[in-house]
């Protein structure tokens, strides 16, 4: 059987290094045809994470990236057909919710190449996010639709979609699994100068905070009052760091300790010691949830409500006071320590065994 899968972002990159794994031990039962987009190119946002991850080198780049949304769509669209019209696979193998996801699953099904969508039945309800308008539309056209969790496949249900729906775990709880012990031992904490609980970890990277100058004002402004009583780790989105740049308003950063783009080890080390998580990061939140740190989230909403039923995630939006309000009251809520809604760790082996039954 001939998948192939396509990747364009560094989230599914790393989701790609589970079902790495798995593709290995099935051997010679598929063949894996890997096709990265170009959506994140440069080497801290794209090749580190194959180096790291043990993930093989894309058979086919196809080098698209710095566009709009509807050229960066369209012209993926485009060359997303051709390779699949000469390479022929069996199936296709989507992650998540960018614009290489959408392209890659409208390129299939107008070839009735059938589509399995991995994280399929998220949603933020919010519509302005393209990543929201991404995953709904792909969610349509997939004849496999790959949940994270029950709530995913309810909302699956309420939306109509019942055929080739299953809840298999979250695939990044299978790469953070596997990978912990290694960033114990290979990471050490001190290269950052911080210790053990007395650090905050940030990221800023999302459209809706970026985009907005009020909105990321009141986000790094938060984050220097903060950085008063600990210090706060920045690594650096190229988005962000372009943005603030052409703002000339890289003073905004005064204060915090930031850092390039850093890779997917040294993040998950940072991570895991830290005293918070301050994200806008869909997968951080969750990332945080596994490693059992306190996250707040940098947007009105979530896909993942079960982190804030479960105590370990508040959202804050972009705005100052309630992001200090919500750090002076981090441990007021009571926490459930024990619940796990995102499967055990096996959701690739589960992928591969769905895609390989299917006629």
């Amino acid at each position: 059987m001939k998948l192939l899968t396509v990747v364009g972002a560094r989230p599914q990159f790393i989701k790609a290094a589970a079902m790495t794994r798995v593709l290995r031990v099935a051997g010679d039962a598929f063949q894996n045809v890997m096709v990265h987009t170009g959506q994140h190119y440069d080497d801290s946002m794209s090749a580190v994470f194959f180096r790291e991850l043990g993930i093989p080198e894309p058979d086919i780049n196809l080098g698209i990236a710095d566009l709009g949304h509807g050229a960066m769509t369209g012209r993926m669209l485009e060359r997303l057909e051709e390779c699949f019209m000469r390479v022929r696979p069996d199936r296709v193998l989507v992650y998540g919710d960018t614009n290489s996801t959408l392209a890659a699953a409208l390129a299939a099904v107008k070839l009735a190449i059938p589509v399995g969508h991995v994280e399929a039945g998220l949603r933020s309800g919010n519509m302005r996010m393209p990543e929201e308008i991404n995953r709904i539309l792909t969610d349509r056209v997939s004849t496999w639709l790959f949940c994270p969790n029950g709530a995913a496949a309810d909302t699956l249900r309420r939306e109509g979609i019942v055929d080739g729906v299953h809840v298999v775990g979250d695939i990044l709880y299978d790469v953070v699994l596997h990978e912990r012990a290694r960033v114990l031992k290979e990471v050490p904490l001190n290269r950052w100068e911080v210790e053990n609980r007395r650090y905050l970890l940030a990221s800023v990277h999302r459209q809706e905070n970026t985009d907005s100058e009020p909105r990321l004002e009141s986000i790094l402004s938060a984050l220097r009052v903060l950085a008063r009583d600990m210090p706060v780790v920045l690594p650096l989105h190229p988005r962000t760091h372009r943005i603030l740049e052409e703002r000339n308003a890289l003073s905004l950063l005064d204060g915090l300790r930031v850092t390039g783009p850093l890779s997917y080890l040294e993040v998950h080390r940072l991570m895991m010691s830290a005293r918070a998580v301050l994200t806008d990061s869909g997968g951080m939140q969750k990332e945080a949830f596994y490693h059992r740190v306190p996250c707040l989230t940098l947007r009105d909403e979530t896909e993942w409500s079960e982190t804030l039923e479960l105590g370990w995630n508040r959202l804050c939006g972009a705005d100052h006071e309630r992001i200090l309000a919500a750090w002076a009251h981090i441990d007021s809520l009571p926490r459930i320590d024990g619940a796990q809604p995102y499967g055990d760790g096996e959701a690739a082996v589960r992928i591969l065994d769905l895609l390989k039954a299917a006629p």
